[in-house]
């Protein structure tokens, strides 16, 4: 019988299920958008059960669009949105409020007494993180402090907390797994990255009882058996946070391969090998994944926003009608004359982690027109993406001269151009951009011999097109100068309240 992988990516707007063949190639895919909440400005959660719903719901279809049964897969891969909590009852499987989404800001006040108080260094130390309302422990800690009861149940040891990876294993094997792997439990904030455990210390500073945590496996094992959903139980094989998925996917196994994910936000992922290395750039070091025994370790550059500036040009300034608009939009001009946009709507991620920054549009004359903003817009994600290279430059020691890419925006190939010629780089976009979901999938394959090694994944890798920079990089000089104008104007009217 023929055998494929089924790979669950739940995003931040979006539930997709892919199916995989043994090329490493996909047979059909299944998305489905589901609600972002604002409550307030800064505030963004999701609906846990809308996320479950939507994730189950893709995942049958893609495996009835293919034409298969259950019984055609051989394992699930599960990659996700990172740092997004869920708190939910044991005995229910309820949730007690909704997610907190990464992107969220409500705890930053926190994050800003617990630098005062001397706290960050020990939990850089620990975690590899800079302390930031981005990560999941404040957002804890935040459900148990404003949830009536929500404490108490805690402490008798009736919630369980979880990342939308352990949230969605616990639904698909019907609350017998509480489980979590090692790349998103580094994403929380009380997880220690060198003992690879959930750390007493920093457990007791978010004061979060023990018995909420779910168990920490690797990154490729069989977690054991989805059933419910699916007309015959299928073992579920592998687990990582999204940017590793990708990482993995982008097959960037070797110290000091690159990757960078355009999504929602923007990521960029370096492999540094077996040691972690301590940022002197404030980046962020994080676990890659772990394989049997061997646990990888990677440099990682945060941009919150992204993609997302796409959907506020089409949601809320309405000067687009659908994402895919935006290119034809900003084609219209030459380039942005002088505009910038800065789109600190969650506040600034690397090199800055400026919390408290907000978003903002500077260099606006009477002929500036919809299609200059758009155009900035994009030019955003590009510089956004550079400041963090060369962050990764001076930390590594190593000059990148090739970024794998990967993610929706790496379709906009005037984008990829001018992120080139930013770079002075060459930027690589694979055949196969859906990197996060294979990566998933890869892990999953391998645990259960679907695939037999690294080496013949590898072979899969294919690029589709190599950009090469079309400018001097004297030419970049002035252009970088004004984007770092720009953000200091962000920076200034967040600091100057």
């Amino acid at each position: 019988m023929k055998k494929f992988i089924l790979s669950l990516d739940q995003g931040t707007t979006s539930s997709r299920a892919i199916i995989f063949d043994r090329k490493g190639l996909p047979v059909s895919t299944a998305q489905k958008e589901f609600t972002q909440y604002y409550p307030e400005p800064g505030r963004v959660e999701h609906n846990p059960e809308e996320i479950w719903s939507t994730q189950a719901g893709v995942a049958t279809e893609a495996i009835t669009k293919a034409g298969l049964e259950s019984v055609n897969i051989a394992a699930i891969g599960i990659t996700n949105q990172r740092e997004t909590t869920v708190v939910w009852n044991r005995k229910t499987g309820k949730p007690v409020y909704n997610a907190i989404v990464w992107q969220d800001r409500r705890t930053a006040d926190f994050c800003d007494r617990l630098k005062n108080e001397g706290y960050d260094q020990i939990i850089l130390e620990k975690t590899g993180l800079i302390v930031d309302a981005y990560f999941s422990a404040t957002k804890v800690r935040w459900i148990l402090d404003n949830v009536s009861g929500a404490s108490e149940m805690a402490n008798r040891g009736e919630l369980a907390l979880g990342t939308i990876d352990s949230w969605l294993v616990w639904n698909l094997t019907r609350g017998k797994l509480h489980v979590t792997d090692v790349s998103n439990a580094s994403r929380t904030m009380i997880f220690n990255i060198h003992s690879l455990k959930w750390d007493d210390e920093l457990l007791k500073i978010f004061d979060i009882p023990a018995s909420m945590l779910p168990e920490v496996k690797s990154s490729s094992e069989t977690y054991g058996e989805a059933s419910g959903i699916f007309s015959t139980p299928i073992p579920v094989a592998g687990i990582a946070g999204d940017q590793q998925a990708a990482l993995f996917g982008q097959m960037c196994v070797d110290p000091g391969m690159v990757k960078t994910t355009y999504g929602t936000g923007c990521f960029m992922m370096m492999n540094i090998g077996t040691k972690p290395i301590k940022s002197k750039n404030r980046l962020l070091t994080t676990i890659a994944w772990k394989i049997g025994n061997k646990t990888d370790y990677a440099l990682e550059g945060s941009i919150f926003i992204g993609g997302a500036v796409v959907q506020w040009l089409r949601d809320s300034l309405g000067i687009i009608k659908k994402s895919a608009d935006v290119e034809k939009l900003a084609a219209k001009v030459k380039d942005s004359e002088g505009v910038y946009f800065v789109p600190a709507f969650a506040g600034l991620g690397a090199p800055y982690w400026n919390q408290h920054a907000r978003g903002s549009i500077t260099g606006i004359t009477r002929g500036s027109m919809s299609a200059h903003i758009a155009r900035a817009a994009l030019d955003s994600i590009a510089y956004q993406t550079l400041e963090v290279l060369l962050a990764m430059n001076k930390d590594s020691g190593i000059e990148i001269k090739e970024l794998r890419v990967d993610g929706g925006a790496t379709l906009n190939n005037s984008l990829m151009q001018f992120q080139t010629d930013l770079l002075q780089a060459n930027v690589v976009r694979p055949r196969i951009t859906e990197t996060t979901a294979l990566g998933a999938a890869y892990l999953a394959g391998l645990a259960v011999n679907y695939w037999a090694d690294l080496n013949e994944i590898r072979q899969q890798w294919q690029v589709d097109r190599t950009f090469i920079p079309g400018i001097k990089p004297e030419e970049t000089h002035s252009l970088i100068k004004g984007w770092q104008r720009a953000v200091k104007a962000a920076t200034t009217w967040a600091d100057d309240k």
